[in-house]
This record gives C-alpha cells, structure tokens and sequence, in this order.
C-alpha cells in the first residue's frame, strides 16, 4: 500500500508522516523502510544532523543509507553557522511541498521537539532584535540577566530556571526591543503547516533500559568510525566556541582529552553520561508535549517486528 500525497483522503490534506522520539531509539531506520516501502522522501528534524561538520557524532545516516531513499536537510549547514528553529523549519516546509509536488510522501524524522513545534505550530512573530540592544544582553551575566528579567518581564522570568542562560537572554532581549514580553509574542504563532496536512505521527519510547544502554555502546561505536578526526577537524576550524557544532554532544568531551585535561576513559564515560540526560530529556518531552492523539511505539525496533511497526504506520498515513 503506498499513499499517495496528492490523494486528498476524508480531510482533504496530503499526509505527512512523523517519526520522532529520543537520540538511539531506532527513528533513522524505521523512516528509511517506510521511505523505501512507500517511495518516500525523508526530511531531517534533529539539530545535530542539519550541520555537515557532524556526521558521525549526530549519527547521521550513512552515504550508503541515503542513496537508498531521497534524504534532505541532513548536513546541510556548514558548522561555522548557527541554525534556529525559525530557519529549520523554513527549509523544512519547503522541503514537505516539494515532496508532495513530486507525489512522494515526506517522512519528517528527528528528535529536536523545537523543531517539530515550530513546523507545526508555527513560530512567535517577534520583530529584529536591535544590534544593541543584543549585544548589550548577551554580554551580561546569566545572573545579572536574570535579575533585569525579574524585574521588566516577570511573567517571563517566572517560567525559566535561573541558570538557562540562553532563554533568559531571549527573552530579556525580546522585552527591552519590542516592549512586549515573550510569553505575548507566542500566543500569536504564525507559520505552522499543522493546519495545511494530515499528521501521521508516530513517537518512539522504547524501555529505558534499552535506550541507554544503546547510547554508551553507540558513543563507543562512534570513535572507531570517526569520531575523533571529526573533532579534530573541528578544532582546526578554530570556531567560535559556542556554536552549536561545538558544543554537540561528544565535542567537548573529545577536545578535552585531546588536549590532555582528561584520560580517555574518563572522556568515553563523560560523553556517555551527556549523552543519556539527553536522551531522558527528549524521552520526558516526548512522553509529555505531543497531543495524546499521537500513536506511542513502545517496543524496541528489531528485525522481528519492523514489518509490523512499518504496515501500523502505513495505516495510521491511510486513515
């Protein structure tokens, strides 16, 4: 059964089918079935895979993976830039018309909730911070920021930890340009293809256990596959430090044996740890944010039951 993307259905829209969930829960291999099953075009959602410099450390699908369906978005930006939300899911609704306009069926995969969000639900239309005003915020520290924020946008301030310091520095900025707090700006979402598809979506919450344990043997996978000339290569970059690519996950655990702060088996344990709080953040968002209409797979992915999960998913794209 292969949906077709033009082929209105009951709602009228053409389908769009997701699959998202936690770092090492099997999405990449179960969108790539489903793309070679349907003909479909897999779109990249994870904040890691968009940058070319992290290909093995985002455990981006290999050459040989993507030659066997139509991939996009994945290393797609240079790592000397850094990519928001608001401009991923611009190049993502591109990507999604393109795919019907072909008649393939885009199969968004990833687990960067914030990029998921804004392409849905659209993005607050908050006007060009001004240069100063920036500059100004991003140079004060995260407690001095959070005081400021206390005091002119409290309802803002209210919501965030005091240590989050990119958030706080949002927001104050946000409140100092436009006179509007950001809690306000975000009731108004402009944007979101939620409206324009029929969702097909599918959240992957294998056990725990499983999950983690897949994590520090997949880090340890990474550096006999490259993962150390990747952050060598990085380091002869001389980039900015605070750059996502940077501060991915294995980089700076990497950097610091490298230069000899750490023993290597300290640095496999360091990332090995970043690596699982990552994976149980995405796992709480992923159990909690999503509308409860949206089908939970909680069985581990294995050659036994693929065919299972894939014929589920091609029926939840039909209906």
């Amino acid at each position: 059964m292969t949906p077709d993307p033009k082929r209105a259905g009951e709602s009228g829209l053409p389908p769009l089918a997701l699959i998202a969930g936690p770092t090492a829960s099997g999405k990449s291999a179960l969108a790539l079935e489903l793309a070679q099953r349907t003909g479909g075009t897999i779109i990249n959602a994870d904040a890691s895979q968009v940058y070319a410099d992290l290909a093995v450390l985002s455990a981006r699908p290999s050459e040989e993976e993507m030659a066997r369906a139509p991939h996009r978005l994945f290393g797609a930006i240079d790592g000397s830039e850094a990519c928001s939300a608001a401009r991923w899911a611009k190049d993502a609704k591109a990507e999604v018309a393109a795919a019907h306009e072909a008649g393939t069926l885009p199969i968004l995969v990833g687990g960067t909730g914030l990029y998921i969000r804004t392409l849905l639900d659209g993005i607050a239309p908050v006007p060009d911070i001004d240069p100063d005003i920036r500059a100004t915020v991003r140079a004060m520290p995260v407690a001095k920021a959070y005081d400021a924020l206390s005091r002119e946008d409290p309802a803002s301030a209210a919501r965030l930890a005091p240590a989050d310091t990119s958030r706080i520095a949002r927001a104050l900025e946000v409140i100092r340009s436009t006179g509007r707090s950001i809690v306000d700006w975000r009731q108004e979402k402009v944007g979101g293809i939620g409206v324009q598809v029929r969702l097909a979506p599918l959240v992957m919450l294998p056990p725990r256990e499983w999950l983690y344990a897949r994590c520090d043997l997949r880090f340890e996978a990474m550096l006999g596959q490259g993962a150390i000339e990747e952050v060598e290569a990085l380091r002869a970059r001389h980039l900015a430090p605070d750059l996502p690519v940077m501060r991915a996950i294995g980089v700076p655990e990497i950097t610091a044996w490298l230069e000899g702060e750490i023993s290597r088996d300290d640095m496999i344990e360091r990332a090995q740890l970043a690596t699982r709080q990552y994976a149980k953040r995405q796992y709480t968002w992923f159990s909690r944010q999503p509308p409860s209409g949206w089908h939970r797979e909680t069985e581990v992915i294995n050659s036994k039951n693929t065919d299972e999960i894939v014929i589920k998913l091609q029926k939840i794209i039909l209906t």
